[in-house]
């Protein structure tokens, strides 16, 4: 709990001064309402008597009155404006250090993940945040000077009557106190409530043309009415606690006015207090209140605050497991040689090896198909190579050293990934090809996107290379959407490049540009092809075949097929389609 507070208090920091000010306006508030019922008192004590009017001593006070409104409304001013300006900028700080800390994690902790959840945490659940950065310290001033202060004048005006009020306030805070530890669980209940919310809809909107295809919308809406249900019953929870603590601080209140009144009319009638007095009293109960309710809103926001900086913490708290090792250097350009040393991996320690006991070695220049059922470990293997994952055991070396000695952000610059699934952002095409080399000039854009064999169709786009795609590039073909992630490939320009053929889903003709553009790509690179289409690896240097038990067989095709072993098992599954391709 220390460590959690000290980081939350660390987000402070560049702006001390600012909450300085803020803070000492704050005071400065306080005091000044504190100060107003001493002046009703001596107006109605002194200015004002039987005898008349001492007009001096009226617009003193009055004076004094606007004077310390002037003050009320600057620092209430600046409590507003610069502390909210604050607290957003702690929010802004916060929600880049989750964000920067959200790349730096891997693919292992991202396969376990929903992207609606973690949306939400890097959204909603730091909006309360924020509301708790910057009322938090200022009410809790407020709050204290307000309180103390009015305690000690309540207690100069009328001793007895003071205590009689402090003997009742242990037992509001045990209330407020008991309340607070329900409301915190179930505000937190709501925080996990709305993260399965926005995850199942960011599942289900993201995959809207499937719903459609299977006039599944009904489905969609019944799935989501669950999450919504689930949602109010734990804010039904939560509202429930909510009103016993409002309604039951709100009572107190109303007990101790009541107490006073009463106890206050019995000093008069002993002549021990005086109508003027008993005024001031009741003025100041009010000041007394109004810090207790400020406390019991902050106490609202501190639960909200501290649910969602606790989830904001539960991520920052996990450890990235791919990280430059101690002493790691920038690659330099490679050469292209890759070998696979013992190399064994699996997901968990509590599941089965994908791979185990790869051994091979890859030339400069060289291209390579890999072959095998599905789940025999192709695309996992490809994925050691940037150090996606981490090997379980043995090494991978680039150019005669571990790929471990590299920062990642140097050994992944030199490899280059098409992916069977395109991936392209929200944003023109000349976007999505720059992101391949950010600071590429316009003209070496149009040259990356005549070598992917895409300029043609760029140039018969509405508005050319300035032509928005859509999300996920929805307006462009399959065949499209592979060229443009080609040009972003040759954009980037990398000695090795993985190639998770994602030919299978186009046409014939739109498979055959594309094939031709990546062997444009394929050129003097090393090359990995993961391969589902035996048609388009035949020509291949070398193609590797895995099984379970790693590596069954390796050569060019026409030996493998003399080998009439397990590739030529699959060539003749697949002859029919081969057929068909050519």
């Amino acid at each position: 709990m220390n460590g959690k507070f000290t980081r939350f208090l660390s987000y402070y920091r560049p702006y001390k001064r600012v909450l300085a000010a803020d803070l000492f306006f704050a005071l400065l508030a306080s005091v000044a309402v504190l100060a107003y019922p001493l002046l009703v008192n001596r107006i109605t004590g002194q200015a004002i008597s039987p005898d008349g009017i001492a007009t001096d001593l009226l617009i003193r006070t009055s004076a004094v009155f606007l004077f310390l409104i002037v003050i009320e409304f600057v620092s209430n001013f600046y409590i507003t404006y610069w502390g909210h300006v604050m607290g957003a900028k702690m929010e802004f700080d916060m929600r880049n250090d989750l964000f920067q800390h959200l790349q730096k994690l891997s693919f292992s902790y991202y396969d376990n993940q929903k992207t609606g959840q973690l949306m939400s945490r890097i959204t909603t659940d730091l909006f309360d945040v924020t509301e708790l950065a910057h009322h938090g310290p200022e009410d809790v001033v407020i709050s204290i000077v307000k309180i103390i202060g009015s305690l000690i004048i309540l207690t100069r005006v009328n001793l007895p009557l003071t205590l009689t009020i402090a003997a009742v306030l242990p037992f509001m805070v045990i209330f407020a106190v008991h309340c607070n530890k329900l409301m915190k669980t179930a505000f937190k209940r709501n925080r996990e409530r709305i993260a399965d919310i926005n995850a199942q809809i960011e599942d289900s909107l993201s995959g809207v043309r499937v719903v459609k295809s299977f006039a599944n919308e009904e489905l969609e809406i019944s799935k989501f009415n669950i999450g919504n249900t689930r949602f109010v019953d734990s804010k039904r929870d939560s509202y429930r606690y909510m009103a016993v603590f409002h309604s039951g601080l709100g009572a107190f209140v109303s007990f101790i006015t009541i107490l006073v009144v009463i106890a206050g009319a019995g000093f008069i009638n002993m002549g021990r207090f005086n109508l003027p007095e008993l005024i001031t009293f009741l003025l100041y109960i009010n000041t007394l209140i109004e810090p207790v309710r400020k406390l019991i809103n902050f106490t609202e926001q501190f639960q909200n605050g501290a649910a969602g900086f606790t989830r904001f913490q539960e991520i920052m708290e996990i450890s990235p497991d791919i990280t430059d090792s101690p002493g790691a250097a920038d690659s330099p350009r490679a050469k292209g040689r890759v070998e696979f040393e013992n190399v064994s991996f699996r997901y968990a320690e509590n599941l089965p090896y994908v791979l185990r006991g790869v051994n091979m070695s890859v030339a400069p220049g060289e291209y390579v198909a890999l072959v095998g059922a599905s789940g025999v470990g192709k695309t996992t293997l490809c994925s050691l190579i940037p150090r996606f994952y981490e090997t379980t055991e043995g090494s991978i070396k680039l150019d005669g050293s571990d790929i471990r000695e590299f920062t990642v952000k140097s050994l992944r610059n030199q490899i280059g990934i098409v992916q069977q699934d395109v991936y392209l952002f929200t944003g023109t095409v000349k976007d999505n090809i720059r992101y391949g080399k950010p600071e590429a000039s316009d003209e070496e854009i149009i040259e990356a996107a005549k070598r992917a064999n895409a300029h043609e169709f760029i140039m018969e786009l509405p508005d050319g290379y300035d032509t928005d795609i859509g999300q996920r590039g929805v307006k462009l073909s399959g065949g499209q959407k592979q060229r443009l992630s080609i040009a972003r490939v040759f954009l980037k320009n990398p000695p090795i490049l993985i190639f998770d053929e994602a030919t299978s889903a186009l046409d014939n003709e739109s498979e055959q540009i594309v094939q031709e553009s990546f062997e444009k790509l394929a050129k003097n690179r090393t090359t990995f092809v993961i391969a589902h289409r035996l048609s388009t690896i035949r020509n291949a240097g070398r193609i590797i075949v895995l099984d379970g038990d790693g590596i069954a067989e390796q050569g060019p095709h026409d030996r493998l097929m003399n080998l009439k072993g397990v590739y030529a098992k699959f060539y003749q599954m697949s002859a029919p389609r081969i057929t068909a391709a050519q």
